[in-house]
């Protein structure tokens, strides 16, 4: 082959590259080429989205009545619910409260908790300062003297301007962060009685 062929065949390829680069990215009417499509086509009906199959034309599928999903049957109304079988708030936790789940209840706080009512629970967390409604201060004779499930009724469903919380906070944890706000208002309401008799004399 000629050093003018070889140079012809090489201007050729270079042309055919500069071309396919200038179409590269122009609107067309024409479908993409999808060498592989694998399952990225195929019919199916995504979440919340009306369908013709089913009479009432949702695609989503109610639960069977009288059915309860693995592991949510919460037939424990105590812990569940914060209620006892008449239905009235329990008045004491009903988990048994160590220096561990005051300290989860401390995190979970302080997470969950903190920016709207601040680490001291007196309600004035950086979203308050940032313009949101004030909530009241944990430290309020109602409050302290408040059921203890009345509080975990609070985080699960809401109240007023403040959101349920039972999505992002278990169970487990909603009577941890209870366990917590009632050593919070301890600490924040505490006499000199509260003092262990060796501390005592260190007061002043």
């Amino acid at each position: 082959m000629t050093g003018r062929r070889v140079v012809f065949y090489l201007c050729l390829v270079c042309t055919a590259v500069i071309a396919t680069g200038c179409f590269r990215g122009l609107p067309t009417d024409n479908p993409p080429i999808h060498v592989v499509p694998d399952m990225d086509h195929q019919p199916k009906y995504k979440p919340q989205e009306a369908g013709k199959f089913f009479p009432d034309g949702s695609a989503m599928r109610q639960p069977v009545p009288g059915t309860v999903a693995r592991g949510q049957l919460h037939d424990d109304k105590a812990f569940f619910q914060g209620r006892d079988d008449s239905g009235q708030f329990l008045q004491m936790t009903p988990v048994h409260i160590t220096s561990q789940l005051i300290e989860r209840g401390q995190e979970r706080f302080n997470i969950y908790c903190s920016p709207c009512h601040s680490r001291l629970g007196d309600g004035k967390g950086i979203m308050v300062q940032r313009g949101y409604t004030p909530p009241p201060t944990f430290h309020s004779d109602r409050l302290r003297q408040i059921a203890d499930g009345y509080i975990f009724d609070v985080i699960t469903n809401g109240i007023r301007t403040m959101p349920s919380y039972a999505d992002q906070v278990r169970p487990e944890d909603r009577w941890a962060i209870v366990v917590y706000i009632r050593a919070l208002q301890r600490s924040q309401n505490a006499g000199l009685e509260d003092m262990p008799e060796e501390l005592r004399s260190k007061i002043r």
